[in-house]
C-alpha cells in the first residue's frame, strides 16, 4: 500500500474518528510511519509511550486527533490498559491482505486466509489489476480461483468453458499439435498453487475425477464424449473407457465440444487437435464399419465427416428414387456442421474439401436422378421441341456436370480418392451417354430435307443476327432510351441461367432468361458481328475473313466501337468500364444510347490448349464478374435497361477424347479458308457425309456474295485440325447455338425485392425436461428467386448466456408441401439448476449476420432427469 494510500484512507478515518489504532503485527509499515504527514494527527508509537503517559495525554487533550501505531496484535480485552480508549476509536488495517481485499472490492474477511494461499498469484501487479476486472464484491474462494485461472490463460471470460478452450490451444505451436506437452501457461498454473482448484473445476462441471489427471486425458474423455453423445448406437469398446461417467455432466462435455469448434477465434485448435486425437484414437478404423445414419448428428472429428462422405458416394453410386432423397438430406444435414459449413469453408483447405465433396455428391445425385429419368435417351418430335426441352431441362445435364467436376477441383489437390470412382461414373454418364445420346437426337432434327439446317428457323425463336432489330430496338423506344448490351464471350445457356438466379436473389433488380438461335458456324468473330445492328453482314474474302457490317469492318471491338458511333453507340470491355468508378463511369454514358460492353473469361480461359481444363473455373468467374458487372451498371449508372448475351457456346467435356470422338476428315477440302476443330470455311468445298455442311448466308444471314461454304463436325466430334481438343464451339450441338438473352430491369417494385424465408416453431409444449431436448421448426414459405434461403444458429439462452450448444440449420426448401419444410434439431442443455418458474428462450439468429429472429420462452426444469 502506498504512502499516499495510507494517509487518504486514515485523513478519511479521521473525519469521524479522533482516535485511530493501527495494529501492524508484521510491522511491515513501520518505516512509511515516520514518513506519515497528516495534518492536526498525534502520532504515537504504542512500543515506545508507557499506557498510562497515554491516558493522561488523551484525556488533557480531548480536542486532539490521535493515530496508536503497534508492530504488535490487538492485546486481549482482559489485558489491554487502554481498552477504555479503543472502545471510542477506530481500528486502520494496512496489511497486505487487508489492501488486497480492499482492492478487489471484496467483503468477505473470510477470505483473508486463501488470499494469503495465492500470495503467487498476487504478487504480479498486472495479474492482480486483470483480476480486479472480474471479481465481484460476493465471491467466495473457489470463485476467486476460477477467475485467476480465467487471468492466467487470458480466457475471454471467467469460466471453465473458456479457459479449457486457451489451455488447448497452446498444445498447438506453430501449426503443430504436442498433446504431452506442459505449456507455459499450464506451468504458471502449477507455479500458482492452481492446479488443484483447475481440476476441481473439471470434477465440478464435467465430472472429471482421475486419481492422476492430465490435460491429454481430459481432452480425450470431453472429444469422446461429445462423439458417443451424438452417436446412434453402441459406441465401440476401445472407446467406452474414455466416456465421462456423469451422464448430466457429460452433456456439458458436448456443449463445450460445440462451442469450442464454433468459435471463429480457436476452431483451427478444435481442427488440428481433434486430428491427432483421431489419429491416436485410430478412428479411421473403428468407424469403417459404420453408416452415415449412424453418424449424422456426430460433428467431433474430421474422420467421422470423411466416413460419412465415404458411405453417400456408395449411396450415389448403388442409389435411386427415395435412396437419393435420403442422400441430399445428409448433404444438408452435415453442411449446417462444422466440417462442411459455407461460413468455414474457405479458411482452410481441408474445410474447403470437405463441403466441395458434398458438393460433387449433391451434383452426382441430381445429375445420376436426372439420367434415370431419360434412360431410354432423346427423342425430339421438332427443332422447336428440342429447342424448347433442352432450355427447359437438359442444359442441366451441362450445368450438374460442370458443378460436379468444379467441386472435385478442391478435393483432388488433397489426395483423397474418395471421389475417384464416382467422377468415373460421372464422366462415362456425361460424355459416354448423354452426349452421344443427345448427339443423335439432335442430329435426326438438324439433317434432311425438312431438317433445322434446310431453313435455320425455329417457330418463336429468334436468330442471332436479328437480336438487335428484335430485341434491343424494342427497349431502346427508337433510341431514345439508354440500353446496355453486355457480350460475354462462350456464355452458355447453362451458365447463364445460374447467373440468373444469382442476379434475382438482390432487391431491385430482376433478371429473365430467353434465348436466340445462334449462327452457324458458332464463333466468336461471326457471333458477335451478327449482335449489332445492321442491314447487311458479309466476310471480306481475304486472309483473315473479316466481317463486315453495312460495308464497315467489324471483326475487332475497335472497329464494332467506330461501327456503333452511328448509333449513339460504343463498345468498351468490362474491365475498363469498371475501371472508371461511379463519376468517370457516368460520364462516359451520358452522351450515349448504345453500349456494347465486352467480357471474356470463359472463351479466354478454355480456347487455348494449355488453360482449358480450367474452363469451368472460368464459368465460376464469369457468373460472379458478371454479377457484379450488372451492379455497377445499375447502381452506379443507373442504368435501367441491360442485356447479357453471348456470341456462341462451348462444349467441354474432362476425359480426352478417344479416336472415335474425331472426324475422319485429316485432310482439309479444295477451296478451305480457316479450319478449326469444330467448322471448316471455304469457297465451293462441296457436301461430305462425314460432316453437316451449309452456307452462312442461310445461318447467319450473311449476304450472298459475301457468304461461305462451311462444314461442321457431326455431333460432339472434333476435326483433326489445329487446337485444343477438350474446349470446342463452332458446330451446331445445343450447347453451342442456343444462345442466351437475360434481360434486366432495375425496379422499386415490391415484387422485385427480395426476403429471406420466416420460421415459427412447432409444438404447444415449451417445457425442457432432459438435456437433450429435440425441437422441431416449419419454413413458413418455400424458397423462390425471391424468397431466399436462411441459415440460423438456434440455442437456449438464460437472457444472452447460451445454456446449450448452438445448432446451426438452413431452411432452404423449395417444396410447395407443408410437411416437406418441416426441420428438427437437437440441443444439449447444460447441466445445473435451473429455476422452473423462470422464462428461459429458445433463440434463432442469423448465422451471417447474427441478426435475431426468433426468441421463444420456454421453462426448464430438469429435475426429473437428473434424479435417474
Amino acid at each position: 500500500m502506498s504512502l499516499q494510500r495510507i494517509t487518504d484512507s486514515l485523513a478519511i478515518l479521521f473525519i469521524s474518528h479522533p482516535i485511530v489504532f493501527w495494529h501492524d503485527s508484521e510491522g511491515e509499515f513501520l518505516s512509511t510511519v515516520d514518513n506519515l504527514v497528516l495534518d492536526d494527527i498525534h502520532i504515537v508509537r504504542l512500543d515506545e509511550t508507557p499506557a498510562l503517559q497515554i491516558k493522561i495525554d488523551v484525556e488533557r487533550q480531548p480536542d486532539q486527533h490521535w493515530l496508536f501505531y503497534s508492530t504488535q496484535p490487538e492485546p486481549d480485552p482482559n489485558k489491554d490498559w487502554l481498552l477504555d480508549i479503543r472502545l471510542r476509536s477506530k481500528s486502520f488495517k494496512a496489511d497486505s491482505t487487508s489492501i488486497l481485499l480492499d482492492d478487489l472490492g471484496l467483503v468477505s474477511q473470510t477470505l483473508r486466509g486463501h488470499l494469503k494461499d495465492r500470495a503467487k498469484f498476487l504478487r504480479a501487479k498486472e495479474r492482480v489489476e486483470r483480476l480486479k476486472r472480474l471479481v465481484t464484491a460476493s465471491d467466495n474462494a473457489d470463485d476467486l480461483d476460477r477467475k485467476m485461472l480465467a487471468v492466467l490463460t487470458r480466457a475471454d471470460q471467467p469460466e471453465l468453458f473458456s479457459i479449457l478452450q486457451r489451455l488447448f490451444a497452446t498444445l498447438v505451436v506453430d501449426g503443430e499439435v504436442n498433446l504431452n506437452a506442459q505449456p507455459k501457461t499450464w506451468q504458471d498454473i502449477i507455479a500458482n498453487d492452481l492446479e488443484d482448484a483447475f481440476w476441481l473445476l473439471a470434477k465440478t462441471h464435467l465430472g472429471y475425477a482421475e486419481t492422476e489427471p492430465s490435460l491429454r486425458d481430459l481432452l480425450f474423455r470431453i472429444l469422446v464424449t461429445d462423439f458417443s453423445r451424438s452417436f446412434m448406437g453402441e459406441p465401440a469398446e476401445a472407446l467406452k473407457h474414455f466416456i465421462l461417467p456423469e451422464r448430466n455432466l457429460a452433456a456439458n462435455a458436448s456443449v463445450f465440444a460445440s462451442r469450442w469448434r464454433s468459435d471463429l477465434a480457436h476452431y483451427t485448435s478444435y481442427n488440428l487437435i481433434t486430428a491427432v486425437v483421431g489419429q491416436d484414437l485410430d478412428l479411421v478404423h473403428l468407424l469403417g464399419g459404420l453408416s452415415a445414419n449412424d453418424l449424422s448428428e456426430v460433428m467431433t472429428f474430421e474422420e467421422v465427416e470423411r466416413r460419412i462422405i465415404s458411405d453417400l458416394k456408395d449411396r450415389v453410386l448403388g442409389g435411386s428414387g427415395a435412396a437419393m432423397d435420403s442422400v441430399l438430406t445428409l448433404i444438408a444435414r452435415r453442411r449446417d456442421g462444422h466440417w462442411a459449413n459455407q461460413i468455414l469453408a474457405n479458411a482452410n483447405d481441408v474445410n474447403r474439401a470437405l463441403a466441395a465433396s458434398y458438393d460433387a455428391l449433391e451434383a452426382a445425385t441430381h445429375f445420376l436422378t436426372l439420367k434415370d429419368q431419360y434412360r431410354s435417351g432423346f427423342s425430339f418430335t421438332s427443332s422447336e421441341a428440342g429447342f424448347s426441352i433442352y432450355q427447359a431441362e437438359l442444359y442441366r445435364f451441362d450445368q450438374l456436370y460442370r458443378h460436379f467436376n468444379r467441386a472435385t477441383e478442391f478435393v483432388e489437390p488433397m489426395g483423397w480418392a474418395v471421389l475417384h470412382e464416382l467422377k468415373q461414373r460421372i464422366e462415362a454418364a456425361y460424355s459416354g451417354w448423354f452426349i452421344p445420346q443427345l448427339s443423335s437426337a439432335w442430329g435426326k432434327i438438324l439433317e434432311g430435307e425438312a431438317g433445322l439446317l434446310s431453313s435455320w428457323r425455329i417457330p418463336g425463336s429468334i436468330n442471332q443476327q436479328n437480336f438487335f432489330e428484335k430485341v434491343v430496338l424494342p427497349l431502346s423506344d427508337g433510341g431514345t432510351k439508354r440500353v446496355f448490351v453486355i457480350i460475354s464471350d462462350a456464355f452458355r445457356f447453362e451458365v447463364a441461367e445460374e447467373l440468373v438466379q444469382a442476379i434475382n436473389s438482390k432487391s431491385r433488380i430482376k433478371a429473365s432468361l430467353s434465348s436466340l438461335l445462334g449462327v452457324l458456324p458458332s464463333y466468336t468473330g461471326l457471333g458477335m458481328a451478327a449482335l449489332l445492328p445492321h442491314q447487311t453482314l458479309a466476310y471480306k474474302i481475304n486472309s483473315s475473313l473479316e466481317l463486315m457490317a453495312d460495308g464497315k469492318p467489324v471483326s475487332s471491338m475497335e472497329q464494332r466501337g467506330a461501327y456503333l458511333a452511328a448509333y449513339s453507340g460504343t463498345a468498351i470491355k468490362a474491365e475498363d468500364l469498371l475501371a472508371m468508378g461511379k463519376d468517370k463511369g457516368r460520364e462516359f454514358v451520358r452522351e450515349r444510347r448504345l453500349i456494347y460492353i465486352y467480357h471474356d473469361r470463359i472463351d479466354l480461359i478454355g480456347d487455348k490448349q494449355s488453360s482449358e481444363t480450367k474452363t469451368f473455373e472460368a464459368a465460376a468467374d464469369t457468373v460472379i464478374e458478371l454479377a457484379q458487372l450488372v451492379g455497377f451498371i445499375v447502381n452506379s449508372l443507373n442504368g435501367c435497361n441491360v442485356l447479357i448475351t453471348a456470341d456462341h457456346g462451348f462444349m467441354y467435356q474432362e476425359s480426352a477424347l478417344e479416336e472415335a470422338d474425331k472426324s475422319t476428315l485429316s485432310e482439309k477440302p479444295e477451296g478451305s479458308l480457316l479450319a478449326k476443330k469444330r467448322y471448316l470455311l471455304g469457297k465451293d468445298i462441296g457436301c461430305n457425309t462425314k460432316a453437316w455442311s451449309g452456307n452462312t448466308a442461310l445461318t447467319a444471314g450473311t449476304e450472298p456474295e459475301g457468304s461461305l461454304d462451311f462444314w461442321i463436325p457431326k455431333g460432339a466430334n472434333r476435326f483433326h485440325f489445329t487446337g485444343g481438343a477438350r474446349f470446342v464451339h463452332g458446330s451446331a450441338m445445343p450447347q453451342e447455338i442456343v444462345i442466351p438473352v437475360i434481360a434486366i430491369r432495375s425496379t422499386e417494385s415490391e415484387l422485385a425485392k427480395t426476403k429471406t424465408v420466416s420460421i415459427s416453431l412447432l409444438g404447444a409444449s415449451n417445457k425442457v425436461v432432459t438435456n437433450n431436448q429435440r425441437f422441431e421448426f416449419i419454413q413458413n414459405e418455400a424458397v423462390s428467386e425471391r424468397v431466399l434461403p436462411r441459415a440460423l444458429v438456434i440455442s437456449l439462452r438464460d437472457g444472452d448466456q447460451p445454456i446449450s450448444n448452438e445448432q446451426t440449420i438452413t431452411f432452404d426448401s423449395t417444396s410447395q408441401l407443408l410437411d416437406e419444410r418441416k426441420r428438427s434439431l437437437l440441443l444439449t442443455v447444460l447441466s445445473g439448476s435451473y429455476d422452473r418458474n423462470k422464462d428461459y428462450y429458445l433463440v434463432a439468429r442469423d448465422a451471417v449476420t447474427r441478426v435475431e429472429v426468433l426468441r421463444a420462452p420456454v421453462k426448464v426444469d430438469l429435475a426429473f432427469s437428473n434424479d435417474f
